[in-house]
């Protein structure tokens, strides 16, 4: 890393270790059900996206995401994000009943300044689930996530999830990443 300093006089590595503890914290939220805390990471106008990937030949790479529009895994925004944090409370989630043991492991973190102070942030992750007796998945890909500053705290506006397969073999996908 490089000393740069981004908009505020905050250098690059200050930023990274700012952000990577938040990442930790949302990986924490997470595993521990905090569905709503979680929530609050998020602005209003939220944009939550996990296109599906398929298997296309190297020359067509451009095609192996699917677009925005197109059939994705998860397209929401702050009120699907809130209504599928409801459902979980309200005892009809019944794939999350028991409730699924995740862990979050996030790493790799890369920042690039935006406009206007905004930031993008890429991560890897894994995230491990385990429900009932004997179902275990394993999710790895990468997020990128737009960040701004509201009242003094990093919040996404925007995540984009790549999972690194384009089969899921879980019988539901009922976790956050």
């Amino acid at each position: 890393m490089t000393a740069q300093t981004f908009g505020d006089g905050v250098s690059q590595i200050e930023l990274w270790h700012e952000l990577m503890q938040f990442y930790i914290n949302e990986a924490w939220l997470l595993d521990d059900r905090k569905f709503r805390e979680w929530l609050d990471l998020f602005t209003d106008d939220i944009f939550y996206f996990m296109p599906r990937r398929m298997n296309v030949g190297r020359h067509d790479l451009s095609r192996e995401l699917s677009e925005v529009g197109d059939l994705a895994i998860f397209e929401d925004d702050k009120t699907y994000m809130t209504m599928r944090v409801d459902r979980l409370d309200t005892g009809m989630a019944w794939s999350e009943d028991p409730p699924s043991r995740t862990r979050h492991i996030v790493g790799n973190l890369v920042i690039e300044p935006l406009p206007d102070g905004d930031l993008k942030a890429r991560t890897a992750f894994i995230l491990y689930r385990s429900h009932h007796e004997t179902d275990e998945n394993i999710f790895a890909g990468s997020r990128e996530d737009h960040l701004r500053k509201e009242d003094g705290r990093w919040r996404i506006y925007k995540r984009v999830i790549v999972l690194d397969s384009n089969v899921i073999l879980a019988k539901n996908l009922s976790v956050f990443f």
